[in-house]
């Protein structure tokens, strides 16, 4: 048997910082330290070539459990519907109203964080919420 591997899931965007930054919220991941000999992001950024700047930016699970998360710019905008989305899991192990209550009161935190709300899907015992995030990437509360 193979050993598991450790992955990262990396975004195709526009603006690498200001995605990371709405899914450090919409996961509770953090932006690590900036690299070493740096004291923060911004003075990294700058010390960049112009061409390089604001070109990454990634975050991860401050319990190390869960895959970093990296962001690149791409000059092309997002074309057609993911090929992979997140889901958001806040309702495990939950059923019916009290799941679709757990959805939706978190559907309502993020839609003010830039989030937008596509529609509810519930069949009385099991449910899902389609998203989309600040830069229109399908994603999933469920």
């Amino acid at each position: 048997m193979s050993a598991i591997k450790k992955f990262q899931v990396t975004f195709d965007c526009a603006e690498p910082e200001r995605l990371a930054r709405f899914w450090c919220e919409v996961l509770g991941y953090v932006v690590p330290p900036p690299p070493e000999g740096f004291a923060t992001w911004d003075e990294f950024t700058g010390a960049q070539p112009p061409e390089q700047r604001d070109a990454w930016f990634a975050c991860s699970d401050p319990s190390g459990v869960g895959p970093r998360l990296y962001f690149q710019r791409v000059p092309e905008g997002k074309a057609a519907k993911n090929r992979v989305h997140l889901d958001v899991r806040v309702g495990t192990g939950l059923m019916g109203e009290e799941r679709l209550a757990v959805l939706e009161a978190e559907c309502a935190r993020l839609v003010p964080l830039g989030a937008v709300h596509l529609r509810t899907l519930y069949d009385g015992e099991d449910s899902c919420i389609p998203m989309l995030d600040i830069e229109g990437n399908e994603f999933c509360i469920d």
